[in-house]
């Protein structure tokens, strides 16, 4: 039975009232100085029992970096939230940080309290400068309010200057020293030698939000939803051919299908998930995929294309989009972003016979191994579920 778009809506708002974390109105900062009095160890069991994971779209275990942080000796340490949302498709961080900037600031105040650090700071994308002067008055206030508890944390803003790459947390850093935006060589860790080459936690925006729920609830409702393995909600933003477009807060583990049902035009042939850097899903495999750590994880992006889309100009979009934003550090990305993109248009003007797709697909999995960050190994992401789900259009 195919709904009308306000019978989606419907149950799209029923979805987010029953989970409704993100977006919640509380006193975070009322409830800091609460928390802050619970023992560290009962903090990092609350996020270790709670199933967390990364909402940047890595998925590494939230409870665990911050233990390997904390378990650092070092005079100082420092807390960063990733705020440089640069993934094509994904625009959530953005509203979580006008709605709900108290939130991601009390969750870098509570790993601060679990680390150690005296020091967080905001790294912000260039092109959300606008939101200075709001978050600068925000945090203003927020340190105040951590003088007025008499605790030792401090933050600060830091603008990007809109590179991609930055996302990556060594790049990140990078950016922060006054250096040029390039992944650095692991190991160490940040969580070893980070900013300054000091202890630091790097989380994302969403998943500060989160810890700060998760916290204030002595674990609360957030394990209740997704799976064993993708525990908890996310937040979706939703773009393209839709009926429904925006940014959702949802349940983790449903399926694509159930995820097209609710958002999709009625006609939708594939959705990209995560983002340029995310994996493509044809139609035919919309029932089997879940939406999540055990099927396909996303950082947020959700972009669904309908049958008047040409897969070609789609992969062709995003492998530009990744030849531009590739650092040039190292050779199997910066290399081999630029021989897809010419040996995907060589192919679809006839100048390359159509099995010259099979060696391309075969230097995609080759950058995934060899480049240096995630930039260069997720170019096969999109790269080889487009071309072996779509074959034809990239072809003919």
């Amino acid at each position: 039975m195919v709904m009308t778009r306000e019978e989606k809506l419907a149950r799209i708002n029923a979805h987010q009232e029953r989970v409704n974390l993100i977006f919640e109105k509380i006193d975070s900062l009322g409830l800091l100085g609460k928390v802050m009095k619970l023992e560290n160890s009962k903090i990092l069991e609350y996020i270790k029992e709670s199933g967390l994971k990364g909402r940047g779209g890595a998925g590494f275990p939230t409870y665990l970096k911050w233990k390997l942080a904390a378990d650092q000796k070092s005079d100082m340490k420092y807390v960063i939230c990733n705020a440089d949302e640069g993934e094509p498709g994904t625009f959530k961080d953005r509203k979580i940080l006008e709605e709900q900037a108290d939130k991601v600031f009390a969750g870098m105040a509570i790993c601060a309290k679990v680390i150690g650090a005296p020091e967080g700071y905001v790294y912000l994308r260039g092109e959300y400068n606008y939101l200075v002067p709001l978050l600068t008055t925000k945090m203003n206030a927020f340190n105040d309010e951590m003088n007025k508890l008499g605790l030792n944390f401090t933050l600060k803003l830091r603008s990007g200057s809109g590179a991609y790459i930055c996302g990556e947390e060594t790049a990140l850093i990078e950016s922060m020293e006054g250096y040029r935006g390039e992944a650095r060589n692991k190991p160490p860790y940040p969580v070893e030698k980070g900013y300054l080459g000091k202890p630091t936690v790097i989380n994302n925006v969403e998943t500060l939000v989160y810890c700060t729920m998760i916290v204030l609830n002595e674990g609360g409702k957030f394990k209740t939803f997704g799976t064993e393995i993708s525990a908890g909600s996310k937040v979706f933003s939703v773009s393209g051919d839709a009926d429904v477009e925006g940014i959702y807060e949802l349940e983790l583990g449903m399926t694509i299908q159930e995820f097209v049902d609710l958002f999709g035009d009625g006609d939708t042939k594939a959705v990209q998930v995560g983002g340029a850097s995310g994996f493509c899903v044809p139609r035919k495999k919309f029932k089997e995929t879940i939406i999540g750590f055990e099927g396909v994880p996303t950082g947020g992006s959700m972009m669904l294309f309908n049958s008047t889309r040409s897969m070609y100009h789609i992969l062709m979009n995003y492998m530009e989009f990744m030849q531009e934003e590739s650092c040039g550090q190292c050779t199997p990305c910066r290399v081999g972003c630029q021989q897809l993109v010419k040996g995907i248009q060589a192919i679809k003007h006839k100048k390359r016979p159509a099995t010259y797709l099979d060696d391309l697909v075969k230097l995609a999995k080759s950058m995934r191994v060899a480049s240096k960050c995630g930039l260069g190994q997720s170019v096969a992401n999109p790269f080889i579920s487009i071309v072996e789900n779509f074959r034809e259009e990239i072809i003919y």
